[in-house]
């Protein structure tokens, strides 16, 4: 009886972590990520109106509330004149479920105590992860069977090829974890135990990334230019190393590189190719952009309206019946096409509304904060090609990594038994 009444206690405290935790569990299988962020978001709706005299003292959801609207207005001010009127709507619909799981997140997660176990199972799912990766790069097999031909896959397979991308935005968390665990030799261990897949991945954007967050560490544990430096030189030799040994042994990986290093000849057909054809796609954006500046083709209508902004010759204008490229493999050129400078201004309103509530935070608020918030950091550098953001999957993790952000933030030393209706849901 004992046992059984822990146990009941352990699912009344803990189920809002476990239901945020399970959308990053099912990422990996096609759409079922979407029903634990649907079940949080419903629960959030309910939270919200019991609680609802008291949402306004709660700056973590004020924070989401405007991110929110700086990520949610673009597109509905770029749905009335799109040129897909119906995946436009459909996505402006679909995207208000994602303030009610940041409320969730907000209302549920407020416990301080709990963060490191959050961060601690973040880091453990994507662990899992790595083993499957590591597994699939020695013996060609995985859960999810064989890699790609070219790229590593994993737990993801090889028709969602989202496994590099994936785990260099969420690297940080096993990073944290690994400091917090084991010190400075336990976060060199996952500095190289995340480098190997990441980089048979062969995501060049993910390179991009996971170099960002590492970079990042480096300062952190450092604080000084000349010790950063050093750490930065010893990363980029175990880098060098990892790159050496795959070039030799892994074919695809080899592959990947010499086209990359097609770069290197300077001609525009040459970075065409390096880049796979995003040449000829940022191309056609900024066409889109010129031709519709102040609210975009609409959001999520790019594939749609490609075929009509690119150039006779472009193998994309067709790349699926008469959709052209899916989507722009550019954060502000995804902005501007689809929302165009009205979408831009809101997201850069809601990059200064997010870094301005990182530097008011108190120095623990910012521990809590550090690893969802270097996620994004990494996810939305605007210099990369990356998924899209305004997608049903990058877009949600963005979201998701949001929610942890603002509940982070919105965290404090109160325990979850202090809130009686979280109890009753």
């Amino acid at each position: 009886m004992n046992r059984n009444q822990s146990f009941a206690n352990f699912l009344r405290d803990s189920w809002p972590a476990l239901l945020v935790l399970g959308v990053l569990v099912l990422l990996p299988v096609h759409r079922s990520f979407e029903i634990p962020f649907d079940i949080a978001a419903l629960a959030g709706l309910l939270l919200a109106w019991r609680q609802r005299h008291e949402l306004s003292a709660l700056h973590g959801l004020r924070l989401a509330g405007l991110l929110f609207v700086c990520y949610w207005l673009p597109a509905l001010i770029s749905a009335p004149d799109s040129m897909a009127q119906a995946p436009s709507w459909r996505s402006v619909g679909a995207f208000l479920r994602f303030l009610p799981f940041a409320a969730f997140a907000c209302l549920t997660l407020h416990d301080a105590r709990i963060w490191p176990r959050i961060v601690q199972a973040i880091a453990a799912i994507v662990v899992l992860w790595l083993l499957d990766a590591w597994v699939q790069a020695l013996t060609g097999y995985s859960i999810a069977g064989a890699p790609e031909k070219e790229r590593l896959s994993g737990i993801f397979g090889a028709t969602n090829l989202k496994l590099g991308a994936v785990l260099a935005v969420l690297s940080p968390f096993v990073l944290v974890a690994a400091r917090d665990a084991f010190g400075r030799g336990g976060l060199i261990v996952a500095f190289a135990f995340l480098l190997v897949p990441i980089l048979l991945a062969g995501s060049r954007a993910a390179w991009l990334m996971y170099a960002l967050v590492v970079l990042i560490f480096a300062w952190r544990e450092t604080r000084a230019p000349l010790r950063f430096l050093g750490w930065s030189a010893v990363a980029a030799a175990l880098v060098a190393f990892a790159a050496l040994v795959a070039l030799r042994d892994s074919a695809a990986f080899n592959a990947r590189v010499e086209r990359t290093l097609l770069a290197l000849q300077g001609s525009e057909q040459s970075v065409d190719e390096a880049s796979a054809g995003r040449v000829r796609i940022w191309g056609t954006a900024l066409r889109m952009i010129e031709a519709h500046p102040v609210n975009g083709v609409g959001v999520r209508a790019f594939r749609y309206a490609y075929p009509q902004y690119a150039e006779a010759n472009d193998s994309f204008s067709h790349f699926h019946g008469d959709e052209g490229a899916f989507h722009a493999h550019n954060l502000l050129l995804e902005v501007l096409s689809e929302t165009g400078v009205i979408g831009l201004l809101f997201w850069i309103a809601g990059a200064t509304i997010a870094l301005r509530a990182w530097r008011r935070a108190s120095p623990d608020t910012r521990a809590r904060a550090f690893a969802p918030g270097l996620a994004l950091a990494a996810m939305a550098f605007p210099l990369n090609t990356y998924f899209a953001f305004y997608s049903a999957e990058w877009g949600l993790l963005f979201w998701w990594l949001l929610a942890l952000y603002c509940a982070a933030l919105q965290a404090s030393d109160t325990t979850l038994s202090e809130s009686r209706d979280i109890d009753r849901v």
